[in-house]
């Protein structure tokens, strides 16, 4: 799982999680776990997460990757169905209230477990190999994989829609396991500002054009896939031989 969060230029929403304010929302874009590369078609997630005293609420819709783009570098608002409409309004007025700029990226494995019938709502999941990226900022880019956390370490995290059930509360207490509260977010950034060989900067903008120009299409994604992707200025031997490209004169 990828997301690419976006704060202010003093970094507003990281600030208001350091606060503990009762109301406050974050700003992302998610990519699922896949091994397919990620193209400017690709399928992504444009999420708000709030958090109204201790109820987390998520509000969010699909988009290409492209348009996800646009809408959050470029302010531009894409052609999409109407259900989602109010959200990616939603978004757009967040995105030019406060300036939200691309701030870090994090990365991890999630495995996930639902209640039954009998527990409806719970939901525990475990995140492991959890990793941050200062830069580039581009969920397209190979990732740098800094670690957030020392190896081994689990993030447990048991979400419910009312109350933990009694059996799960017991289980908790037997294992000994203390409640910490822990924002992957911030944990990234605070990570990148630690780093030795890294100043810490404010975020920066950039068009989305710029973004996507690193950014395979799905016909370019299709010869990387079977192993005919050629490097820039590379020439086939083919085209030479038939006649299609001259070699220079030695004279000239």
């Amino acid at each position: 799982m990828s997301s690419l969060y976006y704060d202010s230029p003093r970094f507003r929403c990281y600030r208001e999680k350091l606060d503990g304010l009762r109301v406050r929302r974050k700003l992302r874009i998610r990519r699922y776990g896949t091994d397919e590369v990620l193209t400017e078609e690709t399928p992504v997630y444009v999420e708000i997460k709030q958090r109204v005293d201790r109820v987390t609420q998520k509000r969010r819709a699909i988009l290409p990757y492209g348009e996800a783009l646009r809408l959050y570098h470029d302010r531009q608002m894409p052609h999409h169905a109407s259900e989602a409409r109010a959200v990616l309004e939603e978004i757009l007025v967040f995105l030019c209230q406060y300036n939200l700029r691309p701030a870090t990226i994090v990365r991890y494995d999630r495995q996930a477990f639902i209640g039954t019938d009998y527990d409806m709502g719970l939901r525990v999941t475990f995140d492991t190999s959890l990793s941050f990226q200062a830069h580039p900022l581009h969920l397209h880019e190979e990732p740098s994989c800094l670690p957030m956390l020392h190896p081994g370490v689990v993030v447990m995290e048991v979400k419910v829609n009312e109350r933990i059930p009694y059996w799960l509360t017991d289980m908790i207490a037997a294992h000994n396991l203390p409640l910490t509260r822990f924002s992957k977010y911030c944990r990234g950034l605070e990570a990148a500002k630690d780093m030795p060989s890294a100043q810490w900067r404010t975020p920066t903008a950039a068009r989305a054009q710029d973004v996507l120009a690193s950014c395979l299409s799905s016909f370019s994604a299709l010869e990387w896939k079977m192993g005919i992707k050629k490097e820039a200025g590379q020439i086939e031997e083919t085209e030479v031989s038939r006649g299609r490209i001259q070699h220079p004169r030695s004279d000239e």
